[in-house]
């Protein structure tokens, strides 16, 4: 596997980001999960530099995933173990996989395993989601950009944004209210960041 991830365990400070990712939902989609013959699954950078890869063997009710890893300072290993699968039925036909945490004592049906020494699910490697690493006005920042984004703006957070053509107006009115809420926050933090009065960061905004 590259040893990217090992020797990450318990480290509570750490997000989902730091973690190669296998996701059961992207290997159901790519069809894999009915082959009977093991192939290659890789991960790259974004500019696709390869950084771990994995040999996985489908079977009906799990998967048996072979890697070498190694700990910081140490040798490299193999690892060869399976993760039960579990299939659920969707309401307008086919099913859903899961996979099944193969760490010692937890069994939690998830769709993501996050690579360290082993495969196991978030809760195990105590991990944060990145967007709870941002503070409340990183948040908002982010709220308010996806907004404009959704409704074709771009210019300022200070830009009123406007009612794309084909929207719903009772859907536009949600989100321009809450589009006014997070560049709220997000004046009121910057004024926290610069010392300044909330109230007189909210006046000029």
């Amino acid at each position: 596997m590259g040893g990217w991830g090992s020797g990450r365990r318990w480290a509570s400070k750490e997000t989902t980001g730091d973690y190669l990712q296998l996701d059961v939902r992207k290997l159901q989609r790519c069809g894999v999960l009915e082959r009977r013959y093991t192939f290659s699954w890789k991960w790259s950078r974004y500019d696709g530099e390869p950084i771990g890869t994995i040999s996985i063997l489908p079977e009906a009710d799990r998967l048996i995933l072979s890697y070498r890893d190694r700990r910081p300072g140490g040798e490299w290993t193999d690892q060869n173990y399976s993760v039960l699968l579990d299939r659920t039925p969707c309401q307008y036909g086919g099913e859903r996989v899961w996979i099944r945490c193969p760490a010692k004592g937890c069994g939690r049906r998830v769709a993501i395993l996050y690579g360290g020494s082993i495969f196991a699910c978030r809760n195990c490697y105590r991990l944060a989601y990145p967007s709870q690493r941002q503070s409340v006005g990183d948040r908002a920042d982010a709220r308010a950009w996806a907004i404009r984004e959704r409704c074709g703006g771009w210019g300022s957070l200070f830009d009123p944004v406007f009612r794309p053509k084909g929207m719903h107006r009772r859907t536009f009115r949600r989100l321009e209210q809450a589009y006014e809420m997070a560049c709220g926050l997000s004046a009121v933090s910057i004024a926290a960041r610069l010392g300044m009065d909330p109230e007189q960061a909210l006046a000029l905004w």
